[in-house]
């Protein structure tokens, strides 16, 4: 086995990546876990603007409508056909069953139809692997921050596919807290790059939200009671009759987000000895937490990656980064892989 997973390393392996567990139905190649050939992704946001928010049915819809097109110039782009590829890798979870599914059977389809093998891939894996597209020199073990709109993690990549989270929020993801914030002060939805850009025009001080802390777990998140305050904050004024500052809440909101998830990640990195600290997901596109944590480890003299924008949202390069590693080290899935909304990391 040790001398096949040699042979598979000293190979080009080039993999087909399908992504389709929210609203972006996404395709990619990918050679040895680190260089994209393409990327290709049909994004749903101006769709769901329309509602406030990710709808479900929708998203299933459009992923069905768009899926063959995105992988078939995924293709294209790589300059490849279906027999070029050595496998077909596909998230099954976490995400939205109904949007799951699309990809998953897809995925399938097309590994019975060509007879490649298949991988199932764990979603938040494929974010912490982005920062393999962006920094080839990055090995495990490092600490990564996995903060997004349905999750934010504390993980210790232990080696590649083995994981260990030590954080996790008690509630409210993130990347959830700043789409509903964003709904309250009326900036719409998707609402973290929103907040993200208003907040430049604010004075972070002006208004003192909380930040929590649970209590016996020093690296677990609670983002619903700043959230909470913050609404508080707007109906008070309301109340009384007074006007506000949505560019002071945006700039105090996410000044008291950020605040938290860097504290949290610096104090783990230091009691676990870790000096390579890793950031992935949509909120870590946000610039304020960049900066942030840019001049903690900085100042402590840690290395620091996050990805490049493109790959910190949804995409299927992360994905076919994190298959290679899955690939490489034995696994392939039948024609039983099923999606499954609520996966767990380390789990798969």
């Amino acid at each position: 086995m040790e001398k096949e997973m040699e042979n598979m390393v000293s190979q080009d392996i080039r993999l087909l990546a399908v992504e389709s567990s929210c609203d972006e139905t996404a395709a990619a190649v990918v050679l040895n876990g680190r260089e994209v050939l393409s990327n290709v992704i049909a994004s749903q946001i101006d769709l769901h603007k329309l509602y406030g928010g990710v709808v479900p049915e929708i998203a299933s819809r459009k992923h069905i409508e768009n899926i063959n097109q995105v992988i078939e110039q995924a293709l294209k782009e790589a300059e490849l056909t279906i027999r070029d590829v050595d496998g077909i890798c596909v998230t099954y979870g976490p995400g939205l069953v109904g949007a799951l599914l699309v990809g998953v059977g897809t995925a399938k389809a097309i590994s019975y139809a060509a007879g490649k093998p298949l991988i199932g891939v764990h979603h938040i894996e494929g974010h912490i692997s982005a920062n393999y597209i962006c920094h080839k020199e990055l090995e495990p073990p490092f600490l990564c921050l996995v903060v997004s709109g349905g999750h934010s993690h504390l993980v210790i990549v232990k080696d590649y596919g083995t994981y260990e989270i030590i954080g996790r929020t008690r509630d409210d993801a993130a990347g959830e807290a700043f789409d509903k914030v964003a709904r309250s002060i009326g900036l719409g939805y998707p609402g973290g790059p929103k907040i993200d850009d208003l907040s430049v025009q604010g004075d972070p001080k002006a208004i003192k939200f909380p930040r929590a802390s649970v209590e016996g777990a020093p690296y677990d998140f609670s983002f619903s009671g700043v959230k909470s305050a913050v609404l508080n904050y707007i109906n008070g004024c309301k109340m009384k009759g007074l006007e506000y500052s949505q560019a002071d809440i945006a700039a105090s909101f996410q000044e008291a987000v950020t605040d938290v998830l860097v504290a949290h990640t610096m104090l783990a990195a230091e009691n676990y000895g870790i000096h390579k600290v890793a950031m992935a997901g949509g909120v870590a596109c946000n610039k304020g937490l960049r900066r942030k944590m840019e001049e903690q480890c900085a100042h402590r003299k840690y290395q620091l990656y996050y990805p490049e924008p493109v790959y910190c949202t949804d995409n299927a390069a992360m994905i076919g980064a994190a298959g290679y590693y899955e690939y490489i080290n034995g696994r392939r899935d039948g024609w039983d892989l099923n999606a499954v909304p609520g996966l767990k990391l380390g789990s798969n």
